[in-house]
């Protein structure tokens, strides 16, 4: 929510499970927004689960963008590119199809050693930034409270020998991530930047 999405072209590069499209779909009134993922199974199910007027979900990988140039008024990208293989070569994929004035709009967490590499790659041209927050103490806050319902599904749901692994997982208070974000060692950050 750095900006207004009524009315804008969306496209969200590792959109999952679908939810957050979902959710941004049907509360921001986009007039499209565009759900991208790698994973064709996770595409499936977001087809079949989220019938949203003006909302779809395509199969397609974030270092190679299946979109023409400048198709987009914003890219959004929440807690993912941590793990692409070339971060540099995401970024320069949302320059190219963001439109003019586009926003990229952005989060993720990185280890507090790799933030000055992070952000410098972030603001390649044709990307200018204009906000970047750092919100490390409200995930700390939130993953504290969800912590004793997360904790309750895994000891429900999840056999003896992989609640440890699921507590990983699920971040919750006590785990190596957890501890990590609230000593400062992680850092969670939102960022938006705009195509000049």
């Amino acid at each position: 929510t750095q900006i207004d999405l009524a009315g804008k072209k969306v496209l969200e590069v590792s959109s999952g499970h679908g939810g957050g499209a979902s959710y941004l779909a049907r509360t921001l009134k986009p007039a499209s927004y565009t759900g991208l993922d790698f994973n064709p199974d996770g595409v499936a199910f977001c087809q079949r689960r989220h019938q949203v007027p003006g909302l779809d979900f395509v199969q397609g990988d974030a270092l190679n963008l299946p979109f023409p140039d400048e198709s987009f008024d914003a890219v959004v990208n929440v807690e993912a590119s941590h793990i692409y293989p070339d971060f540099a070569q995401f970024v320069r994929e949302v320059g190219r199809v963001l439109r003019p004035g586009g926003h990229f709009l952005h989060t993720d967490f990185r280890a507090k050693e790799d933030i000055e590499s992070w952000q410098q790659t972030l603001v390649t041209p044709p990307l200018r930034l204009v906000n970047e927050r750092d919100i490390s103490r409200d995930v700390v806050r939130g993953l504290s409270a969800n912590s004793e319902r997360s904790n309750a599904l895994i000891n429900e749901r999840m056999p003896f020998y992989l609640r440890r692994f699921a507590r990983e997982f699920a971040v919750v208070e006590g785990s190596l991530f957890y501890r990590d974000l609230d000593r400062g060692q992680m850092t969670y950050r939102i960022f938006d930047l705009v195509k000049d």
